[in-house]
């Protein structure tokens, strides 16, 4: 049996040393997977221990990043470590200014070696640990080599400034990572703190966790729904946006089923608890984001890799550089050494190995904000390739609402409203939509007991009611003479009954057909319904290629052939449950609806909380947007990188430029990620 842990890091600024972590725990043989998401600063175990995981994540942790420190999820370290760092910051600085004034040389001398020491002590300790325990060469020992050949060099106050520069832009740095963290946490903030359990009259505070299926609780004006429940006293205004994206109300009344991660903005609401709080939505979606870096994207995966290999390839041509250059006829031994050391500085890896994973996770948190949720990077990089999209068509391009129905008589012996008895008593036993949509509009005062229910996928349901045989689903299911649309209710074997549904076509389904056509994107629809209704419905929303009466096995296979025919960039947006086949082989599977459902979310990629299919347009903005940021921010990190490296080259670059090359470059690739988060999405608002 596997357990899951969850731990919060602190002290970890750097993407590459994420990774090391991430591979030393992985290679650990009491650890089945661990992953690291440096952007949010979490660690994800999964062990067969049940006692001591904290302990041996700390020794292994500590083995490859002395300075990074594994606490409970409930901790938050950031504040302290940024006063310390500041304090030595300010001590080393003030050491350097003093420096400059005082004459006297041993006291000059002191102060200098004292400023060294302040600002080197974290960078150094780290680079020699690193060395000694894994021979792992990174940017610590790059800066440490640049700052002390710079003193031996005699070129004292330029090292002094290479480290206080670096450190100000550490500093800097990690306030921009804390504040993108934070950005995306503030989208995300639906984990309710409790629940108001009701026993015996009284209201009890109480962790969510801890209350019960059928346990009543009470959601007072402006609190958080805790679990997902029923409305059984009372009424209220839901503010939904933090699941769906929208900002519009919801009225709930006696009878309503209301979700997880709402707020109560307006009444007093009583409520059954019907699910417990790690089945409940919000836990879903909680566990959905935080676990959404777990599948890294291609560019993520290959940056990671590179940077394993860059760091020790650049100390070697550093190398070359001091010993080959002295061979130049007018370049001496010390200036080649000075242009190595700027050589290092400027060669750190950091702009690339942060702003690559932080720009994956804010389009993530992006998309969580807009009511999409992705459940990794390689998703969100991957919708951005797509050149066909697939849509079943119920709950998908038409939903429950507008519905409409027309009853064709067989037989004169039953009267209409018995016969919606029938078809009501059996379909309120499944989960399909058809069913739902029957139960919607077909009302009825009371309902027959229905034993041996049976429901045979993509043809409809059996059952018996005393001693007769029912049967409600296809014409060929019903043994009907003709195969013709329609859902058929048998009693004994003899037809009694057509059902026909008439589909509401959701809003902006044409609109956003249209514009996925404009941007050069093919769509197909496939369905189970007959050819008359699935070409009625493709005509009126702009859909020219359509495959209907297909069982989900004839989806899947059907699916399989446009994945061949375009290369594997083919995305497939179903309800959740009966596509799942042909969710989970798309390159992306997108869920729409269905808000809560656990088979949704298991089977997707990708789910959109608001069943609006408008949000696929902003779901293509925001990977478009993540990877434009992502090339700008390459392209600009390695342009700035190779013209300082060549100036340095050839003595035109001092250690300022190389300074800025590193920590300025990174600070500006992070400041510049940040705007994925800031640009308004807004092709979902129109509900």
């Amino acid at each position: 049996m596997n357990y899951k842990y969850k731990f919060k890091l602190s002290n970890l600024d750097c993407a590459n040393c994420a990774k090391k972590i991430e591979n030393a725990l992985n290679k650990n043989e009491n650890i089945n997977k661990a992953s690291v998401n440096f952007a949010n600063l979490s660690l994800v175990i999964e062990t067969p221990l049940k006692n001591g995981v904290k302990e041996l994540v700390k020794e292994i942790v500590h083995s490859v990043e002395p300075d990074t420190l594994v606490y409970s999820q409930d901790e938050n370290t950031y504040k302290n470590k940024l006063l310390f760092d500041v304090i030595r910051l300010a001590v080393g600085i003030i050491c350097f200014i003093l420096s400059i004034f005082i004459k006297n040389s041993l006291i000059h001398n002191i102060l200098i070696i004292i400023a060294y020491l302040v600002l080197l002590e974290r960078v150094l300790k780290k680079a020699i640990t690193m060395l000694i325990k894994g021979f792992n060469i990174d940017e610590n020992l790059l800066v440490s080599i640049s700052c002390i050949g710079a003193y031996f060099t005699n070129n004292i106050h330029e090292g002094l400034m290479v480290i206080i520069l670096y450190e100000i832009g550490k500093i800097l740095e990690g306030l921009a990572v804390n504040n993108t963290r934070k950005s995306i946490g503030d989208l995300m903030d639906i984990k309710p703190e409790y629940a108001n359990l009701k026993v015996n009259g009284d209201l009890l505070r109480t962790n969510p966790t801890e209350v019960k299926i059928n346990d009543i609780i009470v959601i007072k004006k402006g609190e958080k729904v805790p679990l997902d429940g029923k409305v059984i006293e009372g009424h209220g205004l839901l503010d939904k946006k933090a699941l769906t994206g929208e900002s519009i109300l919801s009225e709930v009344n006696v009878g309503d089923e209301i979700l997880s991660g709402s707020i109560n903005t307006d009444g007093l609401i009583t409520m059954k608890v019907t699910k417990l709080y790690e089945n409940s939505t919000v836990a879903q979606i909680l566990s959905l984001v935080e676990n959404a870096s777990d599948k890294k994207a291609k560019t993520e995966k290959f940056v990671s890799k590179a940077a394993r290999i860059y760091t020790p390839i650049i100390l070697l041509l550093a190398i070359l550089i001091a010993l080959l250059l002295p061979l130049v006829p007018g370049i001496t031994f010390s200036d080649s050494l000075y242009r190595a050391l700027v050589f290092l500085v400027v060669s750190c890896p950091c702009a690339i190995a942060i702003s690559v994973p932080l720009a994956y996770f804010s389009g993530i948190g992006a998309s969580s904000n807009n009511g999409i949720l992705i459940k990794g990077s390689d998703y969100l990089e991957g919708i951005r390739t797509i050149k066909e999209i697939i849509f079943d068509k119920t709950g998908t391009i038409t939903n429950n609402e507008n519905l409409n129905y027309s009853l064709e008589i067989y037989n004169n012996k039953y009267k209409k409203e018995e016969i919606l008895k029938y078809y009501v008593s059996g379909e309120e036993l499944s989960n399909h939509p058809i069913a739902k949509s029957i139960l919607k509009l077909c009302k009825v005062k009371e309902k027959f007991k229905v034993r041996n229910f049976k429901e045979i996928e993509g043809n409809g349901i059996s059952f018996k009611i005393d001693d007769d045989k029912i049967k409600i689903g296809s014409a060929k299911f019903c043994n009907y003479e003709n195969n013709i649309p329609g859902i058929f209710l048998s009693i004994n074997n003899e037809i009694i009954s057509k059902l026909l549904l008439i589909d509401g076509i959701k809003e902006n389904a044409k609109e956003t057909i249209e514009k996925l056509n404009s941007m050069g994107i093919n769509v197909k629809m496939f369905t189970g319904d007959s050819k008359s209704i699935a070409l009625d419905i493709a005509k009126k929303v702009g859909i020219k290629d359509v495959s209907y009466e297909l069982l989900p096995k004839d989806k899947f296979n059907l699916l399989e052939k446009e994945i061949k025919k375009y290369n594997g960039n083919v995305a497939f947006v179903g309800d959740g449950v009966n596509d799942a086949p042909a969710l989970r082989i798309a390159k992306v599977g997108i869920s729409m609806g269905n808000i809560g459902s656990a088979s949704a979310i298991e089977a997707s990629d990708v789910v959109i909380m608001n069943d609006n299919l408008n949000s696929l347009l902003v779901l293509l903005k925001i990977s478009h947007k993540t990877d434009k940021i992502i090339k700008q921010n390459l392209i600009f990190a390695f342009t700035v990188k190779i013209l300082v490296l060549i100036l340095s080259a050839i003595g035109i670059a001092t250690m300022w430029q190389a300074v800025f090359a590193d920590t300025g470059v990174t600070l500006l690739t992070i400041l510049n990620t940040t705007r994925i988060l800031k640009k308004s999405y807004c092709e979902n608002k129109n509900s």
